[in-house]
């Protein structure tokens, strides 16, 4: 019997981030301080945190057909990723991150719309639905291909996580197959309508989704930390002092929540391994996160 996986349905692409004392005005140029160029993306950040984590995963999304596309496959398997299930076609997406002194950050996106994934594509991946005990939908893809992979997860009794903000008439659909949602607080205003202005408005909200079945929310306060809520609980992380890039902070702590559901943790356990990744993950350049010194804390077994 093949193990079962977590499938993460998301953007792969070359990350290229620079560092500059401060940002240039209109017109101007600054001198760049260091350059990093690495595989990238929402969907490859969340899967290789994931996998740092000791969890097996396949990543569904779309790379290039083309030299660095190539690169960016190689990178996914040495990383551990299972990339059976990655389309190849086009030019490669390109994540442009400019990181200041402050670590402030300006990001650039050229993200062509061969490289977002169809329903063909995740009709084609099927095998890799059912081979899944949890699937991730990043909700930057197009939301007929979401509905479709939502019920492909359904269908093959997988946990599903949302990661993002969908607005009708897809929400509710995709709110209804969904175990899990996780949304920054700019997503999660987009979401629900509601500003995410301190933790109180960020609990009541969360508590109108679980209400409607949604097993466990996680919504960004706006400047301040995260909130985990559940049926019956909830806790609040603030953010850690010191940051050197904010990118990829909101995809470590998915990738730490789920990780945590998927081995059993609590709800707040999961949320405390997840917000130990954001952490972690925003003292480094670049969305790519290094979380290999954490691991969940089992202490529910189920």
């Amino acid at each position: 019997m093949v193990d079962s996986t977590i499938l993460v349905m998301g953007q792969i692409g070359r990350d290229l981030i620079l560092t500059v004392e401060q940002f240039p005005g209109a017109g101007g140029s600054v001198d760049v301080g260091t350059r990093h160029e690495i595989l990238g993306g929402k969907g490859v950040n969340q899967a290789v945190g994931m996998v740092q984590l000791g969890a097996p995963v396949t990543l569904l999304g779309v790379t290039g057909a083309d030299p660095a596309g190539e690169g960016l496959l190689r990178s996914l398997r040495d990383d551990g990723i299972g990339a059976e299930w990655v389309v190849r076609r086009g030019v490669s997406a390109l994540l442009l991150d400019v990181v200041d002194a402050d670590g402030e950050r300006r990001l650039l996106e050229h993200v062509p719309d061969e490289s977002l994934l169809g329903v063909d594509d995740v009709r084609g991946a099927e095998e890799a639905f059912r081979a899944a005990d949890t699937v991730c939908l990043q909700l930057q893809q197009p939301a007929a291909t979401l509905l479709e992979a939502a019920r492909l997860a359904v269908d093959a009794g997988a946990r599903v996580v949302l990661d993002g903000a969908v607005t009708d008439p897809e929400k509710q659909g995709l709110l209804s197959a969904a175990s899990v949602v996780r949304a920054d607080a700019h997503e999660a205003q987009l979401l629900t309508g509601v500003a995410m202005r301190d933790s109180g408005a960020a609990v009541n909200t969360a508590r109108s989704l679980i209400d409607g079945g949604v097993e466990v929310v996680a919504f960004g306060v706006e400047g301040v930390g995260d909130i985990v809520a559940w049926d019956g609980g909830h806790r609040f992380f603030p953010f850690g002092q010191g940051k050197a890039d904010v990118t990829g902070g909101g995809d470590a702590f998915l990738a730490g929540l789920v990780v945590g559901l998927r081995a059993g943790c609590a709800p707040g356990e999961a949320g405390e391994l997840a917000a130990a990744c954001r952490d972690s993950a925003v003292q480094r350049l670049g969305g790519r996160p290094d979380l290999t010194g954490l691991a969940p804390t089992n202490s529910r077994v189920g």
